[in-house]
């Protein structure tokens, strides 16, 4: 039994749920994919699998080796196919994941930009607020705001987004416009509830980063809602800058107290690296670095 069909093997191993089932589903017998196992532990001269009488479980080298024999089996794919002449051609599903908001105005359009010039893929889009777990939900791209943790994952940044505080400009006519932001506990303010994120506005003080306790009286689990609310008058809203860039722009918004800003945060499209071989996700990446760039005004020089 060669190294690669060990490895195929061990895949469909590591999608369990036990010996027995995986020897159906490759059609083999399970003597066959026990031996297969057992000749890879003695060669990396580890143990991959717990076994029970009922199911298997990958131990933590079990899991990364899984891992890499995922990339090495998925990057021989793509070799051959682009020998075969196949990989010029992108086809098949693509799998993309995004903040819903940013996805919603950001990647949506390229999305349909990018179906529009290959007929051959389709694409499932998962538009949410929370951080998916790359590979092991078979996401092939991800756009991500903020800092990353180190992984095994390629990420080119594209831009980056501000916390901006804004407001109509009737509310600043009539009221003022602040100068510093404790100057905002006694201002009517509209602040956003969500998990994980502080009540809290943070600001750059006397320089470091310190959160000023806002009292507002409207408080809104939505962005948009309290978007829609300083644009109606009601009071200030600290919010990411491109989900009101086009109010900035029209008018309807005005950004204040912009040399107390926190540092911006980083966006980044983000993909496996053994699946940028793959025709489409080489060519999304592609697309999706270039149109983010240019919608985020992102010099490629930044650092």
């Amino acid at each position: 039994m060669d190294r690669i069909q060990e490895m195929s093997i061990f895949v469909a191993v590591a999608e369990g749920p036990s010996f027995a089932s995986v020897s159906r589903r490759l059609d083999l017998s399970t003597a066959t994919v026990t031996r297969a196992v057992a000749q890879l532990e003695s060669r990396l001269g580890t143990l991959l699998v717990v076994r029970t009488t009922r199911q298997l479980r990958l131990t933590e080298s079990g899991l990364r080796f899984a891992e890499d024999c995922r990339r090495l089996l998925s990057d021989l794919h793509e070799a051959e196919s682009s020998a075969a002449g196949i990989h010029a051609t992108p086809h098949g599903q693509l799998t993309i994941t995004a903040p819903q908001v940013f996805g919603d105005l950001h990647v949506t359009p390229i999305m349909t930009e990018y179906l529009t010039s290959h007929p051959q893929v389709q694409i499932r889009a998962l538009l949410m607020d929370r951080v998916a777990a790359q590979l092991e939900e078979g996401i092939d791209v991800s756009v991500r705001i903020g800092q990353l943790p180190d992984s095994s994952l390629t990420a080119i940044r594209v831009g980056q987004v501000r916390r901006m505080v804004c407001a109509s400009p009737a509310y600043l006519a009539a009221h003022g416009t602040p100068m510093h932001p404790h100057e905002l506990v006694q201002r009517e303010t509209v602040s956003v509830v969500i998990t994980g994120r502080s009540v809290d506005w943070g600001f750059k003080i006397d320089g470091r980063v310190q959160d000023v306790k806002v009292q507002s009286r409207l408080a809104m689990t939505s962005f948009t809602a309290s978007i829609h609310a300083a644009v109606d008058g009601w009071g200030l809203t600290q919010v990411p800058s491109y989900q009101i860039r086009s109010r900035l722009q029209s008018g309807a918004l005005c950004a204040v107290l912009e040399s107390f800003e926190v540092p911006p945060m980083p966006v980044y499209v983000v993909y496996a690296e053994g699946r940028r071989g793959s025709s489409k996700v080489r060519s999304f990446v592609d697309l999706c670095v270039t149109r983010l760039r240019a919608d985020l005004d992102y010099a490629v020089t930044d650092q």
